[in-house]
Formats: C-alpha cells, sequence, structure tokens
C-alpha cells in the first residue's frame, strides 16, 4: 500500500469537529442515522445554489457534488466490506482510494439527482447488511495492524455521513461564485 495512506480511524475513535465517538454509539443508534442520511444530504444539498455545487472551495477540498459521490462510494464499499467480515476469516479489504476515485470516476461532472438515489439505494443496501450481521466481533483488515470489527464498520459508515454532511453543510454555505 502506497505511504500516503491514511490510516482508519481506532476502534474507540472520537471526531472532535462532529462530535461522533465511536464507543457511546450503539449499532442500532447508527443505524438510524445512516437511515436519514438520504434525507439530509438531499436537504444539504437543495440549500446550495445550483451554481456552487460543483465549486471546490479551495484546490485540497471537495466541491459539494464531489463529497456526495463519496457518501455513495462509502455506503457501497462498506456494504461489501461487511458482508465480506460476515462471511469470510479476516478478510484484507481494499483502500478506497478516495481523491484517485474523485479524480477517475469525474465526481464533479455527476448527475446530482441520480447520485442522491444511489447515496439512498447504498445505504439501504448497507443496513440490509448490517441486518444480516450477528457476530459484531468480526473483524478485517485494510493495512498491517489494523484491525477493525463489524462494529467498527457500521460507526465508521455513520461517522463518515455526518462528518462529510457537516462539510457540504459548511462549504455549501460559504461558497460564494463570482
Amino acid at each position: 500500500m502506497p505511504a500516503s495512506l491514511p490510516p482508519l480511524a481506532a476502534e474507540d475513535h472520537v471526531c472532535d469537529p462532529c462530535s461522533v465517538a465511536y464507543l457511546e454509539t450503539p449499532i442500532d443508534d447508527a443505524v438510524a442515522v445512516i437511515a436519514g442520511m438520504p434525507g439530509a444530504v438531499r436537504e444539504a444539498i437543495g440549500a446550495v445554489a445550483p451554481e456552487a455545487r460543483r465549486v471546490r472551495p479551495a484546490p485540497d477540498v471537495w466541491s459539494v457534488a464531489e463529497y456526495l459521490c463519496h457518501l455513495r462510494d462509502v455506503y457501497v464499499s462498506f456494504t461489501i466490506r461487511l458482508h465480506r467480515v460476515r462471511t469470510e476469516h479476516e478478510p484484507a479489504w481494499e483502500p478506497m482510494f478516495n481523491d484517485l476515485r474523485a479524480r477517475w470516476f469525474r465526481y464533479n461532472d455527476c448527475d446530482i439527482e441520480a447520485t442522491l438515489n444511489e447515496l439512498a439505494a447504498g445505504t439501504a443496501g448497507f443496513r440490509e447488511e448490517v441486518r444480516r450481521t450477528e457476530d459484531w466481533g468480526r473483524a478485517g483488515t485494510r493495512l498491517p495492524g489494523e484491525r477493525r470489527t463489524a462494529r467498527w464498520l457500521v460507526r465508521q459508515a455513520m461517522h463518515e455521513g455526518v462528518h462529510h454532511l457537516a462539510d457540504i453543510q459548511r462549504f455549501g454555505s460559504e461558497l460564494v461564485v463570482p
């Protein structure tokens, strides 16, 4: 794996900016947040002027459209990761390569409405996989030493949604299109 791949959040991660604390988040609560994510993201994007949805606030900060595509891909990727944890013995997960996806799959050119629908389908599929999971201690890895449980996958998926919804709300409200 490339040295630049950021480490996964720990099982006991606490995110100060969005106040998510993994150990304080029951699975059912995380799933409820995920269930509401498509509507919350749709509402947040609806509050952003259409001409501002593809503008990057800074060169190293994604646009609203790019965050939307990333969230869609998080729920699809995490569905597969959770399925593999549930059905395989400690599988090794492929990294998401977020910036590579954004660039090569042209996130900024996405059809916003279609991608919102794909996000809804992705979160529904993820929640279906959660319902099939019984052993929350089963685990997978990405990099050596990054053993993470099924429980972590659900909390991390929720955190991705909460954190990037806030990004969309914040950057979307700050954008001024010339």
